[in-house]
């Protein structure tokens, strides 16, 4: 039985594989472990530092659903699991977007926010903090194979609605002044399923997404994607219903407690992929 138990262990026996089993496991787990999913994404470092009861009060849940949790990922137990999100920290992965801006509170730089001056301070920092995170979280690999999608298809089609859409239409106005053809999914007139219809594999999309996400880019992403065209993603966490069908996925975590979204990461990443397709085309 102990041979078992670390043989199901073993696809996930670092923290990225482990966030990546809970992403894709999610879906299956009961009401109780799926809030334990999404606490344990959020939060590593308490994941990683606190006992199984102080876990359990932090998640609302009890002791022994996190014990059930643990199990249901292949692990003996919570402290089998917890050794896995303490390898991230002796690793000395940077802190994360959220541990930061969590460092930025502490030290008293989000104090006293009641005029404009003080606003402008607030956003500034959070602007630096989600590019420096930016900077840690995308891996070369996927800037690579992102670019390489892009730079292969015909026509590159651009799905961000709501609040992502001034990413989106940044995005689309960047790739047709490098001369490639470019359409957005804008849904003008209703016909958002219409204008996706002509998508196919010689095409490529980028879907835009953050919570809370929109309803319509949620349901024609998988859409597109069961059609078998080459997907990148720009969202905040693995549980967004725009990873699923991606063939890249870039992950821009939000700020705890935001009363607005900041854009600027998003908006550097578009940059940086449509200005990388130009460096491979040259």
């Amino acid at each position: 039985m102990r041979n078992s138990a670390k043989t199901k262990a073993v696809p996930h026996g670092t923290h990225e594989e482990l966030r990546r089993e809970i992403a894709r496991q999610h879906g299956t787990f009961s009401d109780r472990l799926r809030v334990i999913a999404e606490f344990a994404l959020e939060h590593p470092t308490e994941m990683a530092l606190g006992t199984v009861a102080e876990v359990a009060q932090r998640a609302k849940v009890q002791p022994s659903a996190i014990v059930r949790f643990a199990n249901a990922l292949g692990y003996g137990g919570f402290t089998e699991m917890q050794q896995v999100f303490r390898s991230r920290l002796v690793a000395s992965v940077a802190p994360s977007y959220k541990e930061r801006i969590a460092g930025l509170r502490r030290d008293g730089r989000f104090q006293g926010a009641n005029n404009p001056q003080a606003v402008l301070q607030r956003f500034a920092s959070e602007g630096m903090v989600s590019l420096e995170s930016l900077q840690d979280r995308v891996q070369e690999k996927d800037l690579a194979t992102a670019i390489e999608i892009l730079g292969a298809a015909k026509t590159i089609y651009v799905l961000g609605l709501g609040g992502s859409f001034p990413v989106a239409t940044h995005l689309t106005y960047v790739l047709r002044k490098i001369g490639r053809r470019v359409f957005i999914l804008d849904g003008l007139g209703a016909a958002l399923s219409d204008q996706a219809a002509a998508a196919t594999p010689t095409d490529a999309l980028v879907a835009i997404s953050f919570r809370t996400y929109n309803p319509d880019t949620a349901r024609l992403f998988p859409e597109i994607a069961a059609r078998g065209v080459p997907a990148i993603s720009i969202t905040d966490s693995l549980l967004s219903p725009i990873v699923k069908g991606a063939a890249v996925t870039f992950e821009i975590p939000d700020m705890p407690e935001a009363a607005l979204r900041t854009m600027v990461a998003p908006m550097c990443l578009a940059q940086t992929l449509a200005v990388g397709l130009t460096l491979t085309l040259d």
